[in-house]
């Protein structure tokens, strides 16, 4: 019976926890500041009640959440001795944070779909894009994963663990978990698969579908400002999207033979700090209805030169 896990983190560094303590706090902080940010101005200021703004209230709150599944324990054990999570609370621990991810490729798939109805069929934007259909995209996104999630977890959890209860990451990410299970993990390792599959290439797919189709209309509007304007409008989601798929692909898509637990560990902080912490700074810095507004709620006149010079 394993009562609780060791999160080694970065105990192999003593050194530089405190320096790691630092910049990670930094980075939560601004990153909660940001997306609570966004949320703020897109529900204070009417103009952006519409269905981008909304998914984009989602996505924010939703990478709030992803964060916070994981840093707040990592800045604990970076200050406390004590480094120990309680079998439960790890196994809480990577439900929410598959939940969580799940969720985000989703949604990140319903922004994508709401950019192919505005450019591809604008007259039928406002019909196709009601209240209803946003509220049921969202919810999709949000309750998909709960179920394989859950179950995958249950499955990691059930398994027979070695003596050792030590986790050689700052969380419990399934790699590092199942790397303790003594027993056959080929069950597991399907059932990742099958995850990815579903919550991750098919929201991917559809993403990289809905791009096509943009494309081909974005190229058959005649005036190059015409086109300029129609891209403007969704290339903070495409970048988005680059960050969150490129960022877990550092370590997911890696051949096995070249995974190493402690590389992982590092390469890891990619995909679970930079598309929170980031996100918020695309849509800030590159839509200008969001810089407006921020103006706004800052007092800061719309034309301020600092918001002008961003």
């Amino acid at each position: 019976m394993v009562n609780n896990f060791l999160l080694l983190g970065f105990s192999n560094l003593p050194d530089l926890e405190a320096m790691f303590f630092t910049v990670f706090l930094t980075i939560y902080l601004l990153t909660l500041t940001g997306n609570s940010l966004i949320i703020i101005v897109t529900l204070i200021d009417q103009t952006l009640h519409n269905p981008m703004y909304f998914f984009l209230r989602n996505l924010s709150f939703l990478e709030i959440c992803y964060i916070s599944v994981t840093i707040p324990k990592m800045l604990e054990n970076l200050l406390s001795e004590d480094k120990t999570i309680s079998f439960l609370g790890c196994a809480f621990q990577m439900s929410i944070f598959l939940i969580t991810g799940a969720a985000e490729c989703c949604i990140l798939a319903a922004m994508a779909y709401d950019r192919y109805v505005a450019i591809c069929q604008p007259l039928h934007y406002t019909l196709i894009m009601s209240s209803k259909v946003c509220y049921e995209l969202v919810a999709t996104s949000w309750l998909t994963g709960v179920p394989v999630q859950l179950g995958q977890t249950f499955l990691v959890f059930t398994s027979y663990f070695c003596d050792s209860n030590e986790i050689n990451h700052f969380f419990c990410d399934i790699p590092a978990v199942v790397n303790l299970i003594c027993e056959d993990i080929s069950i597991n390792e399907l059932v990742a698969q099958v995850e990815v599959a579903l919550l991750a290439v098919i929201p991917f797919a559809l993403i990289l579908m809905s791009y096509i189709c943009i494309g081909s209309t974005i190229l058959k509007i005649p005036s190059v400002e015409g086109r300029y304007k129609a891209f403007s409008t969704c290339s903070s989601h495409l970048l988005v999207v680059v960050v969150f798929y490129g960022s877990g692909m550092t370590v997911y898509s890696k051949p096995k033979s070249s995974h190493s637990l402690d590389m992982d560990k590092f390469l890891s902080l990619f995909y679970t700090v930079l598309p929170p912490f980031i996100n918020p700074l695309i849509y800030s810095l590159r839509n200008k209805e969001v810089k407006l507004a921020l103006g706004k709620v800052l007092l800061l006149h719309p034309s301020s030169t600092i918001l002008q010079s961003l």
